[in-house]
């Protein structure tokens, strides 16, 4: 029998990682093992982990001793980094050079790398339309990924590169439905009507990941857009009354307005929007849904995604 290969999962307690981990030990081939990364073995999402099979280890991004002492020995590794830990591209930019230098060092043949555009491709920050943030950013949490891929590159790191979108998820959080004044549940989203939104399941992520890693060489060097789905905001809500049993209207949130809002990350959250619904033909299109169906067979669009979450979405 031929001795399973190791993949590493950075970040594998929470939603990108957890799903890659979970993906990777549900796999009915039983193509490779799971080595999870996390600060806190101790924690209960990593022993949730171990019970599904997974070996756990201590990795902390600040201390690359660490890192490179968890990918030694491993044939591949899915990272992600979180961006909304400490909300500073500087940080995130950190984090990525101890992830590439430490895969170069342990001699990891395989990296896939969960990443976003380079908003400032198509739109240069001396473009008036929308605040530059922190210094050099239309959408720091996208920018500051985008750069990390060169790192990857210049570390000659064998990578893929799977660029996210927006995750379904976020309908069971801070952008669920809410009650109007006039008793009608809402979407109300920075973003504008017919626009077309590029959707996604997280844990298609990790679905997605494992079909790229099991293609061997195949994918490494390419820039693979992930999507689930692609609709407009009212399309959204329509999907989410079907399965909450009433009315959602769909209301388009001017980006001005949004970066007005009393939340920490108003600004970020309205640029990152504008820059979907400005560039959406490209966004949108650089995700080829039938591609990606061959790639990962399991792919969600949004309405099966909001049938085998009607419960929680009722309760959001």
């Amino acid at each position: 029998m031929t001795e399973q290969q190791i993949i590493a999962v950075a970040g594998a307690t929470g939603a990108q990682g957890g799903g890659a981990a979970r993906a990777i030990l549900a796999d009915p081939e039983h193509r490779f093992t799971v080595r999870a990364l996390t600060r806190d073995p101790e924690s209960a999402a990593a022993k949730a982990l171990v019970e599904l099979g997974a070996e756990v280890v201590r990795a902390d991004f600040y201390d690359e001793p660490s890192v490179l002492a968890a990918l030694e020995g491993v044939y591949g590794a899915f990272f992600v980094t979180n961006f909304w830990a400490h909300g500073s591209a500087e940080k995130e930019l950190e984090e990525i050079g101890v992830l590439a230098r430490s895969a170069k060092a342990a001699g990891v043949q395989h990296v896939v790398w969960s990443t976003l555009e380079d908003t400032r491709v198509l739109l240069p920050i001396d473009d008036a339309r929308m605040p530059v943030l922190q210094g050099s950013y239309n959408v720091p949490h996208f920018d500051a990924k985008a750069e990390g891929n060169e790192i990857f590159a210049a570390a000659e790191v064998p990578t893929t590169y799977l660029n996210t979108t927006f995750f379904y998820q976020g309908f069971l959080q801070d952008l669920a439905p809410r009650r109007g004044e006039d008793g009608v549940l809402t979407l109300a989203l920075p973003f504008e009507d017919g626009k077309l939104l590029a959707g996604v399941d997280v844990n298609d992520i990790g679905r997605t990941a494992l079909a790229i890693l099991s293609a061997g060489d195949a994918h490494i060097g390419e820039t693979i857009g992930l999507a689930g789905d692609h609709l407009t905001g009212a399309q959204y809500a329509e999907h989410l009354a079907e399965v909450i049993g009433e009315p959602v209207r769909f209301q388009s949130v001017p980006y001005d307005v949004f970066r007005e809002l009393p939340m920490p990350v108003a600004e970020e959250i309205a640029n990152m929007f504008q820059y979907y619904g400005d560039f959406d033909a490209e966004f949108t299109g650089a995700r080829d849904l039938d591609r990606l169906r061959q790639l990962n067979p399991q792919l969600k669009d949004f309405k099966t995604w909001t049938r085998e979450n009607a419960d929680a979405l009722r309760a959001a």
